[in-house]
């Protein structure tokens, strides 16, 4: 796996090789996850806004012929579009692959409500704790938690309400709790196979994406963003390194 973008903006030598590789093959799908790799991990989701350039780099890609870039998030499609102000003929996953073709159905919308409710009293007994209900799933959240234990305790309760029809999705100082099996692996080859891509490139930086790297095949561009262990083939440090990291696959396509 390469290392981290040097200090002075290069990518590492084998992650560019890899780009200019994978620029030469058509269909080309360019996916990417959001929080933490497009716009910085704050507190707040609904300030979670793209870092400099970001936009303009997916505009320049999906500009490209032959080339299908996909926002693939744990967020809903409608607060994704909202939140990250991306407009464009990009393809829209979201709730981690649960919306693909559509809203929810009613059953298990209900189901996820019905979630809620058990848990809303939980996350308001921790101060800082916020429940976050999604089309697909019901979040707890402990980012701005300062009771470290308290927070950690809360994550245990909402992991012990869960039945076993619910799927459990752990990130970063985050719980997330399913009501459909879907995740963005499932989702990723979907749409590869519906596009026909030859070739696809996916960034993460959460354990959720880690189901899209063990599932893509190895002649496909997978990058890390940030510390942690990972299936990625390549890894950048941070949102930043992802625009350099998008302009030049965008300077390869040219």
């Amino acid at each position: 796996m390469s290392g981290p973008a040097a200090a002075t903006g290069a990518l590492p030598a084998d992650l560019a090789e890899a780009l200019a590789d994978v620029a030469g093959r058509r269909p080309l799908l360019v996916a990417s996850d959001y929080d933490g790799v497009l716009a910085p991990l704050v507190g707040d989701p609904s300030a979670a806004v793209p870092v400099p350039g970001a936009a303009g780099a997916l505009a320049r890609l999906v500009a490209a012929d032959g080339v299908t870039v996909a926002l693939v998030s744990g967020r809903g499609v409608a607060d994704l579009r909202a939140v990250s102000g991306f407009e464009g003929p990009y393809r829209w996953i979201g709730s981690h692959g649960a919306e693909y073709d559509g809203p929810l159905t009613g059953e298990l919308a209900a189901r996820r409500d019905a979630l809620a409710e058990r848990l809303a009293p939980l996350v308001a007994a921790v101060p800082g704790a916020r429940l976050e209900v999604k089309p697909a799933s019901v979040a707890v959240h402990v980012r701005q938690v300062t009771d470290r234990v308290a927070a950690a305790g809360l994550l245990e309760q909402a992991h012990a309400v869960a039945d076993p029809s619910l799927t459990l999705k752990p990130g970063k100082e985050v719980l997330e709790l399913a009501v459909t099996d879907a995740d963005k692996g499932t989702a990723l080859l979907r749409l590869r196979d519906d596009l026909g891509a030859v070739a696809t490139v996916y960034l993460g930086d959460d354990r959720t994406d880690e189901d899209a790297f063990r599932v893509l095949p190895p002649g496909d561009l997978t990058v890390k963003v940030g510390e942690g262990e990972t299936a990625a083939r390549h890894r950048v440090p941070d949102p930043a390194a992802v625009v350099l990291l998008l302009e030049t696959l965008a300077d390869a396509l040219d």
